[in-house]
């Protein structure tokens, strides 16, 4: 069954398709931003409607968090990232068929309900494919490419749009999903004693080094509903409301900040609006294999490691509330450039506590309602941003107010998460299949 012949590296294969999924899931929902005037004006629909069709993502995408996540754990994470990736990408696609605002509005929550199980399913792989030593560099690493997407989605998009027209894009960035279910289906393997071509001594080095070994059929993922019990789960939940908060300013309202209070013309501005997500992309991976180095050498506990990097990661992040305090154009960048890499780097921790708190088979499940939460913050935050600015005329109280949630973040971390350990289902603990360990 397996090669027994040689060491091999399969699971960075897995993890390299990991990281493409969370990239083409953030090109593709970027689409729809970079042909909106061509929208508006071929389709005749007015700011006001395509309000709404933007944010008809986020509903659909919340929502589904926690269906996606138990579809994942229940039926594994082969059917369940497999199917999201080629739904969401038919739904990008068909996007260049959209007549008018029903259909735009009916594709833009279908992409939503696709994209849903993109991070639920990459935790719950994270969890069945790597040791406990390397979960947040994965987790740093798949993350990491949300901000690759962002950086390089529009400057693309909008040459495409611009080469070809706003129907071929779609069509063109939504096939890049077609084609990574294809490798997906051939590459991945539900288990790592499940893949042809994986050696024993690499099986074996995953297996020995995971305190819980997620993968057996025979145990049911924990009721969702059942995880609000535990204060870790509030904790995490919590936390990430304001992490996401803060980071969704980032993709939505940063571009208008630095043109209308910093008084940068456009086309800087574009250049500088990715240099926060570079930035974090190239940090939240060093932030995760860093943590990884220092659990694994007993440097520290995981707990204490988790909760390390979640407050130096805050503490970092509210350099957003000191931007509009300057005025060097420089130092804004830079306090912006430290506040996004701050949250990149408590994310490589957020995506990995699924892994560590979860009980057996229930990683995704853990992630999802962890990100259902955490969606809120982006479903609100550009809202709240907007109704600051309306009634003082800048981004000043904006930015403080940001700040404000990432101290109640630090304080969440650091007083409410307790030990980082994997909760116990009873159930589970007295099934006779069963492997839960680290009570």
């Amino acid at each position: 069954m397996n090669n027994t012949s040689r060491s091999t590296r399969i699971r960075w294969w897995i993890a390299g398709l990991m990281w493409l999924a969370i990239a083409i899931n953030y090109i593709d929902r970027t689409v729809l931003s970079a042909a909106a005037p061509h929208l508006i004006k071929e389709l005749d629909i007015n700011p006001e409607m395509m309000g709404f069709i933007m944010a008809a993502f986020f509903w659909s995408y919340a929502l589904l968090q926690i269906p996606a996540g138990w579809f994942a754990d229940r039926f594994g994470q082969k059917k369940g990232l497999g199917i999201a990736v080629a739904w969401w990408s038919i739904a990008t696609m068909a996007m260049g068929l959209a007549t008018g605002f029903k259909s735009l509005l009916a594709l833009r929550l279908a992409l939503g309900v696709g994209e849903a199980a993109a991070y639920p399913s990459n935790a719950g792989i994270t969890a069945r494919w790597f040791p406990d030593r390397e979960r947040a560099t994965v987790s740093g690493l798949f993350d990491s490419a949300s901000k690759f997407g962002g950086a390089v989605a529009m400057p693309l998009i909008v040459f495409m749009i611009a080469m070809f027209d706003w129907r071929i894009t779609f069509l063109v960035i939504g096939s890049l999903g077609v084609f990574w279910v294809i490798a997906w289906y051939f590459i991945y393997s539900e288990n790592p004693e499940d893949h042809k071509a994986i050696s024993q001594e690499e099986v074996r080095f995953i297996r020995d080094g995971q305190a819980q070994k997620h993968g057996d059929k025979s145990v049911r993922p924990m009721k969702w509903y059942k995880l609000l019990r535990y204060r870790n789960i509030w904790a995490m939940c919590i936390g990430f409301f304001t992490i996401n908060y803060t980071s969704y300013f980032f993709i939505t309202w940063l571009p208008t900040y630095l043109v209308k209070d910093k008084g940068m013309d456009f086309l800087k501005m574009g250049m500088v609006a990715a240099l926060p997500l570079i930035c974090g992309m190239v940090i939240e991976v060093l932030a995760g294999w860093a943590s990884d180095r220092m659990v694994h050498n007993k440097v520290l506990s995981l707990t204490a490691t988790r909760k390390l990097f979640l407050t130096i990661g805050l503490l970092m992040a509210l350099c957003i509330g000191f931007a509009p305090f300057t005025d060097s154009v420089f130092m804004t960048v830079l306090l912006l450039c430290i506040a996004k890499s701050g949250t990149t780097v408590a994310a490589s921790q957020v995506w990995a506590l699924p892994g560590d708190v979860a009980p057996q088979n229930s990683v995704s499940i853990v992630a999802g309602l962890q990100n259902t939460v955490s969606n809120m913050g982006g479903a609100v935050g550009p809202i709240i941003t907007g109704a600051i600015v309306g009634a003082t005329g800048h981004f000043t109280w904006a930015l403080v107010f940001s700040a404000v949630l990432v101290v109640i973040g630090i304080v969440n971390y650091l007083f409410l998460m307790g030990k980082v350990e994997p909760i116990v289902d009873e159930e589970q603990a007295h099934h006779p299949h069963s492997v839960v360990s680290g009570a």
